[in-house]
């Protein structure tokens, strides 16, 4: 369901392009470590997934569990819960690496919240927290590092900037990229493990930049 309201509806927003490194597609079993910068994020991340004919598993704020028919939606397809701030966050964890041992493709953002700013500009990866070094040492599942901007042309700011962002959208068609990197495997220590996974990161996120139009800020 995410998936399918994610190829929908991204495309309305905006002019959205994927790139890959030189693995061209996301192997079963592996873990998609994305930047977060808006709430509007996560649709092209799965958009971009959906060209590869990935439809993976997502780790997601248990808030949305609340939301009616969609909570159930969300456990029916194997989305995971991440109750943030309590012992049961880290069961969150295990059923990743449950879905990695079955061949699922686990999507986490290890930033784990959004950047508390107002303005539309992209910004690299802010500080990582440690659930997927964690994660990728227990399971030694690649990481593929995401790297993506424009989201935040789409929506950013307070909650009436926000609305205004997306209804006008469709008209303005920002420019939206989408880059994956090469998979790498995480080594040494949480905090060694950690500082790879940001550096991967943040080099596909300039990847990203560099696909942007020459006028995009």
């Amino acid at each position: 369901m995410l998936s399918a309201f994610a190829r929908t509806v991204v495309p309305l927003l905006g002019r959205l392009t994927v790139t890959t490194g030189t693995a061209t597609t996301v192997a079963p079993g592996s873990i998609v470590a994305p930047n977060h910068t808006a709430l509007a994020d996560p649709g092209l991340v799965l958009a971009a997934l959906h060209r590869l004919r990935v439809e993976p598993v997502v780790l997601a704020t248990a808030g949305l569990w609340k939301v009616p028919v969609l909570g159930r939606r969300l456990t029916r397809e194997g989305h995971i819960p991440v109750h943030r701030g309590s012992r049961s966050a880290a069961a969150a964890l295990d059923l990743a690496a449950e879905a990695l041992a079955a061949g699922r493709v686990v999507v986490i953002y290890p930033e784990g919240g959004l950047p508390r700013r107002r303005d539309s500009g992209d910004r690299g990866p802010g500080t990582f927290r440690t659930g997927l070094a964690r994660l990728a040492l227990a399971t030694g599942a690649p990481v593929v590092p995401l790297g993506h901007v424009g989201a935040r042309r789409i929506v950013s700011g307070g909650r009436v900037k926000q609305l205004a962002g997306v209804l006008t959208a469709p008209l303005r068609r920002p420019d939206l990229h989408v880059h994956l990197g090469d998979p790498v495997h995480l080594t040494g220590d949480i905090a060694e493990a950690t500082a790879q996974a940001h550096s991967a990161v943040a080099a596909a996120w300039q990847r990203a930049v560099g696909h942007l139009p020459p006028s995009a800020d």
